[in-house]
C-alpha cells in the first residue's frame, strides 16, 4: 500500500541539495525545513509557507529541534555558537549567547530535554551548555569531555546522557553535576535513553552503538555490569535500534536485516524475530523510527 504525498517543498524554497527539516513536536502542526540557500522556512501540513516565518542564517545549519512543547525552535549554524530561538507565538528570533566561542569552538550537538524547557549544547571541545528557556539560566560545564561531543539523549526526568570521541559516556542532571561515568571500548553513537518493560533486566537503561557493530547497555541503577551484545557479520552494520513497550527492541543493519530482541530477564538478548529485508538502509530507518 503506497502512501499518500500530502504535500512537495521544492528547491524555490530550500535551495539544490539536502535539506534538513524537524516537525513541530506536540502537535505537529508544523515543519521546519533549511537547505543550502541558508534559510529556515516554516510550512503547515499543507505544505504552504508561513511569510512570518522566514528565518536568514549566516552559516550552514549544522541542528533543527523543537522544544517538548513546540513552542520554540532551536538552530545552530557552522560559522557562530550563537544558537537563534523561534518563538512560534510571536513569530520573534532570540539568540542565545552561548560564550563558546574560544580557540574554533563549534556546535556539535544541540538537543531540548524530552520533558523541560531545557535544551543541551556541546562543542568539539567537549564543553557543555545547560539553557532553561522558562528563566533564561544558563550553565556552563567545561570539560565535559575531553574531547567533540558526538551524541545525546534526554531522560524524562532531565537527565543528559551524552558521548564523546574521547570513547566515553557521562549522565549529567540539569544542573550539569556528573551522576554517572564510564570509559567505552569504541565511540558511541546514537545514545537512547528508555522506561523499560516491568521484566526487563534494566532498571534505568542508557542504550548505544559502539563503533558500528555492537549494542552497549548500560544500567544507571547496576553500573558494574554492563552489557554489550554483538551481532552476525552477515548483518552489517547496526544503522537504527528503537525500544518498544513490551520489553523488546528492534534493531535495523545495513544490509538489510531487522531483527527483534528480548529485553527480559531471563533472555536478554535472545533473538525473537529475523527478517532479510529488500530496502534501502534509508527505508529500513523509517520503518524503526514509525513502529518506536
Amino acid at each position: 500500500m503506497k502512501g499518500e504525498c500530502l504535500f512537495q517543498v521544492g528547491s524555490a524554497i530550500n535551495g539544490p541539495g539536502q535539506v534538513k527539516m524537524a516537525w513541530q513536536k506536540s502537535s505537529g502542526n508544523h515543519l521546519a525545513i533549511v537547505g543550502s540557500n541558508k534559510v529556515v522556512s516554516i510550512v503547515n501540513r499543507r505544505g504552504e509557507q508561513m511569510t512570518d516565518a522566514v528565518i536568514p542564517l549566516q552559516g550552514t545549519c549544522t541542528s533543527l529541534d523543537w522544544d517538548a512543547d513546540g513552542d520554540v525552535l532551536a538552530i545552530a549554524q557552522d560559522t557562530n555558537t550563537i544558537i537563534l530561538l523561534w518563538i512560534a507565538a510571536s513569530r520573534e528570533v532570540i539568540k542565545l549567547d552561548t560564550g563558546m566561542n574560544k580557540g574554533g569552538e563549534v556546535i556539535t550537538l544541540m538537543l531540548w530535554a524530552r520533558s523541560s524547557h531545557m535544551l543541551a549544547v556541546g562543542t568539539n571541545k567537549g564543553n557543555l551548555l545547560l539553557y532553561n528557556h522558562a528563566n533564561r539560566r544558563k550553565v556552563s560545564i567545561l570539560g565535559k569531555h575531553a574531547k567533540k561531543i558526538t551524541c545525546g539523549a534526554w531522560s524524562v526526568d532531565n537527565y543528559i546522557a551524552l558521548g564523546s570521541e574521547d570513547k566515553s559516556l557521562s549522565v549529567s542532571n540539569s544542573e550539569g553535576d556528573t551522576v554517572r561515568h564510564t570509559t567505552l571500548r569504541d565511540e558511541p553513537h546514537n545514545i537512547q535513553f528508555s522506561m523499560p518493560h516491568e521484566q526487563s533486566a534494566l532498571r534505568t537503561p542508557v542504550t548505544m552503538v559502539l563503533g558500528d557493530k555492537n549494542l552497549f547497555l548500560y544500567d544507571m541503577d547496576d553500573t558494574d555490569s554492563p552489557l554489550e551484545l554483538t551481532f552476525q557479520p552477515t548483518y552489517g552494520a547496526l544503522m537504527a535500534y528503537a525500544w518498544h513497550a513490551r520489553g523488546v527492541m528492534m534493531l535495523g543493519f545495513k544490509n538489510g536485516f531487522l531483527i527483534v530482541i528480548s529485553l527480559d530477564k531471563e533472555k536478554i538478548g535472545h533473538v525473537r524475530c529475523h527478517s532479510p529485508l529488500n530496502s534501502s538502509s534509508l527505508s529500513l530507518f523509517q520503518t524503526i523510527v514509525i513502529f518506536s
